[in-house]
């Protein structure tokens, strides 16, 4: 029995690849991480070859085969792909690979950098038990399909490109008398936040990402329509630091239509320009950073005095990441007790959140991935696992925060709400149904 695996790629042309991340690291450096990622698909390819009964096709757009073959080598059949849109394309490949007396085929993309030969090789198993195996993406959609017979059905009336494919996938495979295997979910870099996964592969982001700089702490600030506090916070952040020149500062902006950017660049800030959600502008900020420790700082927010040397020390005392002692810049009664509230249960729970301004190495952030990319719950979420890797400590000082949410929604009322959507979440509703909840207006808003 004999497996077919077509690999779906383009030619890495600068401005014609990758073109979502070319905002983030420019058009050359885009092109150079899909040639990167592509040759790592290959390498997958190649090491799954020598495992199993196969052949490999590269399936390819722009430029030709002597081009591919030239980047890539000429051990691989190199095929242009179909005319039509990506689900005819599949099908089309996918139809030719049967036609050729294939017993299975697997198509994969080229820009999942954890898809692997033991990955292609588990899938290629289940075929022998399964009719269609589908490997999902963290963004929605699918690095990897797998099938033992054509199924038209499949590439039809899909919205390609967008976080709905793999639904709309399932409901068609539900519809159809066949057995279905999903994979474990991997990460596609397609946009600024997934460059945060290329981290855990140096040798992917050498030259194209920032080398990380001893010492040097990286704070990235999420922004959406902060004109009105964003310069205090960066102001504080220059004369509050004790070794401000060892200090970088990366404004995560979600689309502003204030003078948010702009305050940002007048006070030296880097710009990264992201989609809008928490998680996603946290990582899209955090994959730019050159620094050995990252915090991660509202815009609202005012850190203490020699900030910089309290995330040090606590770092060094065997802790896997820290937080502030939380303060509220209103000093009512009701404030007040969240306040300590909040601090004691950082304390006692590990559990700090991120108006605390949760930092760490950030090479604890890469490896374990970044955060979710979600718009609620990513900093309760990390947390979580940061926990079962070790101790998440307080500070000695506290940091100040705006009181503006508890004041816009009253403290009893804003209270219930939190502990509400935490009860929601441990229970299953998902990140973005809950920032529904709690915002009142669409999702991926911050």
């Amino acid at each position: 029995m004999k497996t077919h695996l077509i690999v779906f790629t383009r030619l890495p042309e600068p401005g014609n690849t990758k073109t979502r991340l070319i905002p983030a690291i420019g058009a050359e450096h885009a092109a150079l991480l899909q040639q990167r990622l592509t040759a790592r698909t290959l390498d997958a390819a190649r090491s799954f070859q020598q495992q199993v009964a196969s052949t490999v096709e590269v399936q390819y757009t722009g430029g030709d085969a002597a081009a591919m073959q030239a980047m890539f080598g000429d051990d691989i059949r190199f095929v242009p792909q179909h005319e039509g849109d990506l689900g005819a394309r599949l099908h089309h490949a996918i139809e030719s690979a049967f036609r050729a007396e294939a017993d299975r085929v697997v198509v994969i993309g080229a820009d999942c950098p954890q898809l692997d030969a033991q990955t292609l090789t588990e899938a290629n198993r289940q075929l022998l038990a399964h009719d269609i195996v589908i490997g999902p993406a963290e963004d929605g959609g699918y690095y990897l399909i797998g099938l033992t017979s054509p199924q038209a059905s499949l590439f039809t009336d899909i919205a390609w490109g967008t976080s709905e494919v793999l639904a709309q996938t399932l409901r068609k495979v539900d519809a159809l008398p066949v057995r279905c295997k999903l994979l474990p979910p991997l990460a596609d870099i397609d946009h600024p936040e997934d460059l945060v996964r290329c981290r855990q592969w140096p040798q992917l982001i050498d030259g194209i990402l920032p080398s990380r700089v001893a010492n040097r702490l990286s704070i990235v600030i999420p922004t959406l329509n902060e004109a009105e506090r964003l310069a205090d916070t960066l102001h504080t952040v220059q004369r509050h630091a004790a070794d401000p020149d060892n200090v970088e500062v990366i404004v995560a902006d979600g689309g502003s239509d204030d003078a948010t950017t702009e305050i940002a660049q007048q006070c030296q800030a880097k710009v990264a320009a992201c989609r809008k959600g928490r998680g996603i502008q946290l990582n899209a900020g955090a994959a730019l950073a050159c620094g050995e420790y990252l915090l991660f700082l509202h815009a609202d927010a005012q850190l203490p005095q020699g900030y910089d040397a309290a995330i040090r020390e606590v770092l060094h005392r065997s802790a896997i990441a820290g937080a502030f002692r939380l303060r509220i810049d209103h000093d009512t009664p009701g404030l007040r007790i969240v306040a300590s509230l909040a601090n004691l249960r950082s304390k006692l729970l590990q559990r700090p959140y991120g108006d605390q301004g949760l930092f760490l190495r950030s090479q604890t952030f890469f490896e374990m991935g970044g955060f979710r990319n979600w718009p609620l719950m990513e900093d309760f979420e990390l947390v979580q696992r940061l926990g079962r890797r070790g101790k998440i400590k307080l500070a000695e000082t506290a940091m100040t925060v705006s009181a503006r949410r508890w004041q816009k929604r009253g403290v009893m009322h804003t209270t219930c709400l939190n502990q509400a959507i935490v009860l929601a979440w441990r229970m299953g509703v998902s990140p973005e149904r809950l920032a529904q909840w709690y915002r009142g207006k669409p999702a991926a808003s911050t």
